[in-house]
């Protein structure tokens, strides 16, 4: 007899499938991978084109098929918040996000739901999403307290603020995440780094102007006395609202020239681009998966990240961590001695480019479908 695990899929097609369509991909792949003998993976599918079902197929290659929905993605989302439909049916379900079918269902094994949450921003900043995603979050989270057999999150940090917010008890599964696929430099990097215009030496830095990212903070860093003048090269949007990066660096005091911005980059390039960096620098006041750090240990550069709990768990001092700090104006400070720090001791640079290659190696995909399949067992 052949056991089924039925994998929620539909974030590869969706509109703009960014780290949620990667996560799925990836993961999607592991899981097929690590299937034991006498298991298989069907991927369940919202009404959409057949080039998307063709594509999810192809991204995941060794699935037995696809459920598809008779409702396309908006209308099965607001479907599953409210609980008003049985599609896709029974079985074991993994969610790779809160996107699920969330209902009342006998817990005897055969049927089980599980659910992913990836960070809790529609609690701890609202203002970042939409009015209508923090309503569905919020929706989609009540009816997983009462009805999903288990939760997975990507680091023990968020487990402990998921557990603030909602009581999961023993339900609460931590399985953490890796480089997306393709983040390899390759023999042409480098024409990649000719056609993106980087300069020869620069520090890294993702994020947006929106305050909790800290991008902010590395502008006011970088503008002050003695630090070393590197260009940035910004991982993010040129715009957030009406504001630009280019001209808040200026304002700030880092003249605009000095700052490019890299939005949306295929793996390959961003491996580039990243790996050939003087520094890796994340200074988010407010992280859950540590993902772009465990990318930036990959690819060997020193990474400078603030000492919020996630990147505490993700780095284990493989990073040279900057406290961020309670309602201080310290915290820029405290950066730009990391990062004057790194740009100019080459010995220090070269200690947290072996530590963070070693550190990397902590994070598989594999090793994480496994334990999907070992959580369904459980269950």
């Amino acid at each position: 007899m052949t056991t089924t695990l039925r994998v929620i899929l539909d974030q590869i097609v969706a509109p703009v499938p960014g780290a949620l369509g990667r996560y799925a991909r990836d993961l999607g792949r592991a899981i097929v991978a690590a299937a034991p003998r006498g298991c298989e993976v069907e991927a369940i599918v919202s009404s959409s084109l057949p080039e998307d079902y063709d594509r999810v197929m192809a991204e995941v290659p060794g699935l037995s098929g696809l459920y598809k929905t008779t409702l396309a993605r908006r209308e099965l989302a607001a479907a599953w918040q409210f609980g008003i439909t049985t599609s896709p049916g029974g079985g074991m379900i993994h969610g790779m996000s809160l996107f699920a079918p969330l209902r009342k269902h006998k817990r005897d094994g055969r049927n089980q739901v599980v659910v992913t949450v990836h960070d809790v921003l529609a609690w701890t900043h609202p203002e970042a999403l939409s009015a209508a995603s923090v309503a569905w979050q919020k929706g989609m989270l009540k009816r997983a307290v009462k009805h999903a057999d288990a939760v997975v999150v990507p680091t023990h940090a968020l487990a402990e603020r998921l557990g603030q917010i909602a009581d999961f008890g023993e339900r609460l599964r931590v399985i953490g995440t890796a480089p997306r696929s393709g983040l390899v430099v390759g023999p042409d990097a480098d024409l990649r780094m000719a056609r993106l215009g980087i300069p020869r030496e620069y520090i890294v830095v993702p994020g947006t102007l929106e305050p909790r990212t800290g991008l902010i903070d590395v502008f006011a860093a970088l503008a002050r006395r003695g630090v070393p003048e590197v260009p940035v090269v910004v991982l993010g949007p040129e715009t957030w609202g009406d504001q630009h990066v280019a001209a808040v660096a200026d304002e700030i005091g880092v003249a605009a020239p000095r700052i490019s911005h890299l939005d949306d980059l295929d793996a390959a390039d961003l491996a580039v681009v990243v790996s050939r960096a003087l520094a890796f620098v994340a200074p988010s006041h407010d992280e859950s998966s540590g993902t772009a750090l465990i990318e930036a240990f990959s690819l060997g550069v020193p990474v400078i990240h603030s000492d919020v709990p996630a990147h505490l768990e993700v780095s284990a001092g493989a990073g040279l961590a900057v406290p961020v700090g309670m309602a201080d104006h310290g915290y820029a400070d405290r950066l730009a001695a990391a990062i004057t720090s790194v740009v100019s001791d080459r010995p220090l640079a070269d200690r947290l480019s072996v530590a963070g290659s070693d550190r990397s190696r902590a994070f598989d995909w594999r090793d994480a479908g496994e334990r999907v399949w070992q959580l369904h067992a459980d269950l």
